[in-house]
């Protein structure tokens, strides 16, 4: 289906699954439906980067960018819930405490937090509070977090394209979205996060799409590896080292000078 208000009715349905922003109640839920919205997950990114791009900048009219990133980076949380961040939390103590793919899996599932965890959490915000707060006084750092939110999603989105889901379905949240993505909807998904980069100058922006391809290869591999496939936890990690990736890359090229 392509008509207008049935895409609309996904973008609603990619909207609340990833955020905690409102939606309408009379929004129609299915599995079927839950698994077409995953074409939306960069799009949704590009939603919630614009609003944390609007929280920056009027947080930065008022107070040192230092603060205007703390007061950023909170507010991304409570958009989403640290739905991501979990995802990263839960994945490092999985594939860190567990000598087997079983056992990993099981640990995935555990919601306490171990140290394999809580060490990648704190390292993840804290590298993300350094590099955004350096960012902010070298860069216009709203238009970063707009390409960063996008492209970061497009890259974990797109795992689930030609990755076996090893997650037991009938405990897993994140299994409406993990099902067989169609090539249309990993087109579309792409083209989100490419887009976005385009305002941005054109030799870093090619830089920035090269090491996300680079990066989802590596990552699909080392998850495979380990895995034998990916889990809702494994999207969330990508999502936020790929995120980390490309704060990294802008930081390169302010400071070497080029693009």
């Amino acid at each position: 289906m392509f008509n207008l208000r049935y895409q609309y009715q996904l973008f609603c349905l990619a909207v609340s699954f990833f955020s905690r922003l409102p939606i309408p109640a009379s929004t129609p839920y299915s599995d079927e439906r839950m698994n077409r919205a995953g074409r939306y997950f960069a799009l949704v990114g590009l939603v919630l980067g614009a609003l944390c791009a609007i929280a920056y900048s009027l947080s930065a009219a008022w107070l040192p960018p230092q603060f205007a990133v703390f007061i950023t980076m909170v507010f991304s949380l409570l958009l989403t819930g640290a739905f991501h961040e979990d995802g990263l939390t839960d994945m490092a103590d999985g594939i860190g405490g567990g000598m087997t793919t079983e056992r990993r899996l099981i640990i995935m599932k555990d919601s306490r937090i171990g140290t394999y965890g809580a060490a990648t959490l704190i390292m993840a915000l804290l590298g993300k509070f350094i590099m955004l707060s350096y960012l902010a006084v070298h860069t216009e750092l709203a238009v970063i977090l707009l390409i960063a939110y996008t492209l970061s999603r497009t890259v974990a989105a797109s795992l689930i394209f030609d990755m076996p889901y090893v997650s037991d379905a009938s405990t897993s949240k994140s299994k409406p979205l993990a099902n067989a993505q169609t090539v249309p909807e990993l087109l579309f998904s792409v083209a989100t996060g490419i887009l976005v980069c385009l305002v941005l100058a054109p030799d870093l922006a090619l830089v920035l799409v090269v090491a996300a391809v680079l990066f989802r290869m590596g990552f699909k591999a080392w998850l495979n590896a380990r895995l034998g496939g990916f889990t809702g936890d494994c999207l969330g990690a990508a999502q936020q080292l790929m995120e980390l990736l490309i704060y990294l890359i802008l930081i390169a090229s302010v400071h070497n000078q080029w693009g």
